[in-house]
């Protein structure tokens, strides 16, 4: 039941009260007061008529007079109590009538002048209200039957319960109007705290109610402004917690004391593999070990030391602390790229170790078998050959690690310019024409229109191109062909070498491009390679913001493809 219909009842049940118990103290002051008044009008009537009963006049013609003009019952009453008069008994039914000497009204009137009662007649069989006066002869009495009072009572009445309806009628429309003015105003406030319950900060409670309810509002409506200003500041707050949580390079979890994940951030969602919305139970976190554990700790109160942990592919180091309050946050951060580094940098060590050693092995047994005086002169020479290009092994080894070197720590930048790829072929073409004829290897260039011109540093494009064909002159087998193609693609020029070699394994391809790979070591070695062309090409390639990819077919040949882009894009790059 709404406030208003509250108040409403309420008051006219309060109403209601208080006019039932107006109207029934008024209808009982009403009764008497006009009892009252009805028994001094009997009584002036008694006292005239005993003024009027003098010796001489007869007491029945008397009361037979006074009874007609008065329209009330007049008897008349000797000292003896004998009726002498009556204004309804003539002759013998007067002189039947009983002595009246202990009736109540002539026994009060005879000692204090005036006696009334109401009692039934036993000669009309009617209630009667009897009035008596003291008279000089004896006592004149005047009744009235009692329905004449209560008529006169009853219209009186109705008169004092009309009045007491239209009191209660103008009560109810004050009470309506009363709970609508206290109660639109509660009801506002009403509305407004669910709102702002809700989240709703914006409405505000009216103002103008007035009183307590008024100040009510008014404190609600500086509360709503503190509680805007409050939540706007966190609001605020929230959202750089949210943005700095989320640009963590470590995964952050918020775990709750109901052992809920009630925080996660983009990180260790990718580290956890976890795609659930939050909040969501610990029990759909990976089935690790040390990560439950860990999580169990910290929810207990016991701070974790960081430990490393796989799961799935990644390697990570966790770490778990307890929050205030209950429950515990967990910090993971993703090793896997620094362990890949770590294992990169093992392999190269080893990989160099290993290039190294077999020239340095070579050379070591040469120079100690030269030692010795007895070996002939024309072996002398040969083992000095073998020392001395296997020097040139290492030292191009070396120097094509430095040139990876001063390429990836950014110590060398391109120069780039238009180049001419027919210029830059015919020079790399000519510094291994001998070791091409050696072999029947046929050297060609297809130059398709728009891909005449390269944007790329002159000296790198050499490089890159003396690397490729050196390459597949190392593995295209006797009377083998090899081509540069060139053609306008996209935004740049795409440049291809292919050659009819031998070909690498599907399995290989992916690797091709890394420093020391060699999908056949030995034979790489055999033909004087040093497993670092590719890993230049590629850099040198990145350096201009272009790309190299490589196709093969086993037994059929190569294709290195390079794009590289116009001056406009290479610039952006």
């Amino acid at each position: 039941m709404k406030l208003a219909h509250r108040l409403l009842l309420q008051s006219l049940a309060i109403v209601a009260v208080m006019v039932v118990s107006v109207v029934v103290i008024i209808d009982n002051q009403l009764h008497s007061s006009i009892t009252q008044q009805a028994i001094q009008d009997l009584a002036g009537e008694a006292r005239f008529l005993a003024t009027q009963w003098k010796p001489g006049v007869d007491p029945d013609s008397l009361a037979d007079q006074a009874g007609v003009a008065t329209g009330h019952r007049i008897t008349l009453i000797d000292s003896t109590g004998q009726v002498v008069g009556d204004s309804e008994f003539d002759g013998p039914a007067l002189q039947g009538l009983e002595n009246h000497s202990n009736r109540p009204e002539v026994v009060e009137a005879r000692k204090s002048g005036i006696g009334s009662v109401r009692r039934m007649s036993p000669s009309t069989g009617e209630e009667q209200l009897y009035v008596a006066v003291k008279a000089p002869r004896g006592v004149a009495r005047v009744s009235v039957t009692t329905k004449t009072v209560e008529e006169l009572f009853a219209r009186a009445r109705s008169g004092v319960l009309v009045a007491g309806l239209i009191s209660f009628l103008l009560a109810a429309i004050l009470a309506a109007l009363f709970s609508r003015s206290v109660s639109r105003p509660i009801t506002d406030l009403r509305d407004v705290a669910r709102s702002l319950a809700a989240g709703e900060r914006k409405r505000h409670p009216a103002l103008a109610a007035p009183g307590e309810v008024g100040d009510l509002a008014d404190a609600v409506h500086r509360l709503a402004e503190q509680l805007e200003a409050r939540l706007s500041a966190l609001t605020a707050e929230q959202s750089i917690l949210s943005a700095l949580v989320e640009t963590l390079n470590e995964g952050v979890m918020a775990i709750s004391p109901s052992h809920e994940v009630v925080r996660i951030n983009d990180t260790g969602r990718r580290l956890l593999s976890i795609h659930r919305p939050i909040p969501f139970g610990i029990d759909f976190l990976p089935r690790e070990a040390t990560l439950r554990n860990a999580i169990s700790l910290a929810l207990s109160g016991t701070e974790t030391e960081p430990e490393e942990v796989v799961i799935g592919e990644t390697t990570l180091s966790l770490t778990a602390r307890p929050l205030v309050g209950g429950g515990a946050v967990v910090a993971l951060f993703d090793l896997t790229p620094i362990r890949k580094l770590e294992a990169v940098r093992r392999d190269f060590v080893a990989n160099v170790s290993h290039e190294l050693r077999t020239p340095l092995t070579i050379i070591g047994g040469f120079a100690e078998t030269l030692q010795d005086r007895d070996v002939p002169a024309e072996m002398r020479a040969e083992f000095a050959k073998t020392i001395f290009n296997n020097t040139q092994r290492m030292q191009r080894i070396v120097d094509e690690l430095l040139d990876l070197s001063r390429i990836e720590t950014g110590h060398w930048k391109p120069r780039p310019e238009s180049i001419p790829i027919t210029d830059v072929a015919a020079e790399v073409f000519g510094r291994v024409a001998a070791a091409a004829n050696e072999k029947s290897i046929a050297l060609d260039k297809t130059i398709e229109p728009g891909g005449e011109t390269i944007y790329a540093d002159r000296t790198a494009l050499e490089q890159i191109l003396l690397n490729l064909i050196e390459n597949a002159i190392r593995h295209t087998g006797t009377g083998g062909r090899i081509s540069i193609q060139t053609k306008r693609e996209g935004g740049g020029v795409s440049l291809a070498v292919d050659d009819t070699g031998s070909g690498i394994p599907p399995e290989h391809l992916p690797r091709i491009f890394e420093r020391f790979y060699r999908a056949d070591s030995g034979r790489s070695r055999e033909a004087g390679g040093t497993g670092l062309g590719l890993a230049i090409v590629r850099h040198l390639v990145e350096a201009h913001g272009g790309n190299v990819s490589a196709e093969s077919v086993v037994g059929v040949g190569t294709t290195i493809r390079i794009f590289f882009p116009d001056g406009a894009a290479a610039a952006q790059s």
